[in-house]
């Protein structure tokens, strides 16, 4: 049977999934990326045993062993005083109990990966300083232009570019912007030898606080550490931009008194970026996703808040989906596969975000609710921190 034409916009991680998953289907793939040149901006990226299986499906799992760290545990403390209040062993147990490990790794680099795997598929175009401006559907074809004044016609078009996605529109029927939810992130990165020992970690560290957490890991094999600060701050630069300049003092500012191994840690990092976080309702049904010949993947369909460490992991899952669903698939069978993907993806996702939501939520609680939360993870512990609706599907 002959292979379908796809078109995908979007060269982040979301979309070269999505173009490795179909090249390795053999169907023929554009890739369209809006910048002149391939790059990621951000630091690390939690890659649940979820995640870790899809991308070994992917047949990345050789150079993702290469770049990747393996925290030995996922510990909760509280950023108020810095007493543990829970711990999920990772490791071996993750693998033990999902088929794959808990990964960490710095986002440049998976999307260095996966950018070599789409390169060395023989079956994808990669098309840079193409932004997509319009796309229509026609009977048997999808048809797209570009700001570089080029036009392509394919089988389908995927959707892959992210937040301020403009082939959502497509598939949505609006144009609502995403929702600015007044939480701040900041990141910084640093390699583990500049730290001093008492600092250095190959665990997942996470700290609860009123209205803040903070998260550290190490990526990069364990030679550097990624630290992310989130707070329920008003943002300062344009939401738009992933990659704004901060300080630590504008930092301290907006998260106040921490413990003092937190503040260290804080202080101990060479320089801190930050973006505004931003979201959309959980999705309410397959239409979210796909219509006729347009269908969405990743952040275009399902952007979330960063509070379940799965943004990335959907994306990737849906890409493989998405490939499962148009296997063998010819130009006429594109819309009805397109929509088995939809319904195959958007409960899940739509469980996802309302999940992150909800743990936002808790992270960030005070008063009566910060008590009884760190009292039902000290008697739970591990219980409440696993996730085998997630990490086992």
């Amino acid at each position: 049977m002959p292979a379908a034409h796809i078109l995908v916009a979007g060269g982040g991680i979301a979309g070269l999934s999505s173009a490795l998953a179909l090249a390795r289907r053999r169907h023929r793939v554009d890739l369209f990326e809006q910048a002149l040149a391939f790059a990621e901006v951000g630091a690390g990226i939690q890659l649940g045993p979820n995640v870790a299986r899809r991308l070994q499906a992917l047949g990345v799992w050789e150079p993702l062993m290469r770049i990747a760290a393996k925290p030995e545990a996922l510990v909760v403390r509280s950023a108020v005083h810095g007493g543990e209040i829970a711990r999920l062993p990772l490791g071996n147990a993750m693998l033990r109990s999902y088929g794959a490990p808990y990964l960490c790794a710095h986002r440049a680099d998976l999307h260095g990966l996966l950018l070599a795997a789409v390169r060395g598929s023989g079956a994808v175009t990669l098309n840079t300083g193409a932004r997509i401006t319009d796309a229509v559907a026609r009977a048997g074809a999808v048809c797209v232009a570009s700001t570089a004044t080029h036009a392509w016609e394919g089988d389908a078009l995927i959707g892959a570019d992210g937040l301020w996605s403009a082939v959502r529109a497509r598939v949505v029927g609006d144009d609502q912007p995403p929702r600015e939810t007044g939480h701040t992130a900041w990141r910084a990165l640093i390699t583990q030898s500049s730290l001093p020992a008492a600092l250095r970690s190959n665990q997942v560290s996470v700290w609860l606080g009123p209205r803040l957490h903070a998260v550290a890991y190490p990526v990069r094999r364990g030679e550097a550490l990624n630290v992310v600060v989130l707070a329920e701050a008003a943002p300062t630069g344009d939401a738009r931009d992933w990659d704004q300049a901060s300080s630590l003092a504008t930092l301290q500012a907006a998260t106040g008194h921490t413990d003092a191994s937190v503040q260290a840690l804080l202080e101990a990092m060479p320089a801190w970026r930050a973006w505004t976080l931003c979201d959309r309702p959980p999705l309410s049904g397959p239409e979210q996703m796909a219509g006729e010949r347009v269908a969405l993947a990743g952040d275009a369909a399902h952007p979330m808040l960063p509070y379940l460490a799965q943004g990335a992991g959907m994306a990737i899952e849906d890409a493989v989906a998405l490939a499962e669903a148009l296997d063998g698939c010819d130009a006429e069978a594109v819309p009805q596969r397109l929509a088995l993907y939809a319904r195959a993806r958007w409960q899940r996702n739509a469980q996802v975000q309302a999940k992150a939501r909800r743990n936002g939520e808790i992270f960030h609680a005070t008063g009566l609710m910060r008590m009884g939360r760190d009292a039902a993870m000290r008697m739970m512990g591990s219980r409440l921190l696993d996730q085998p609706w997630l990490y086992g599907a």
